[in-house]
């Protein structure tokens, strides 16, 4: 998902519209994480960017961006740009020795 999301829509009241943003956010990614994994993959991993626009957007932790949509409104912005990207995942091993 790449999109440009406004944060004040004529009609609708700021903290409605930024609780609408997450919403999508949060459904795209539970919608991602449901599909059928790719043979050998562990789990689904996300590339996410957040900014003003594409040009400036920077990289964030799936974990990240509701946080990262707040402070957007904090800042007072007239709309965020996020961009969700699903890629297949492989799990680390730990090492012994740590």
């Amino acid at each position: 998902m790449k999109k440009i999301f406004p944060l004040s829509v004529e009609g609708h009241q700021p903290p409605r519209v930024i609780e609408q943003i997450k919403s999508d956010v949060r459904k795209y990614v539970k919608r991602e994480r449901k599909k059928t994994l790719p043979e050998g993959v562990d789990f689904w991993d996300f590339d996410c960017k957040v900014g003003l626009d594409q040009a400036t957007a920077e990289t964030k932790h799936v974990e990240e961006l509701i946080k990262s949509i707040d402070e957007a409104a904090a800042h007072q912005w007239a709309s965020v740009y996020i961009e969700i990207l699903a890629k297949p995942g492989q799990r680390q091993s730990k090492s012994a020795t740590s």
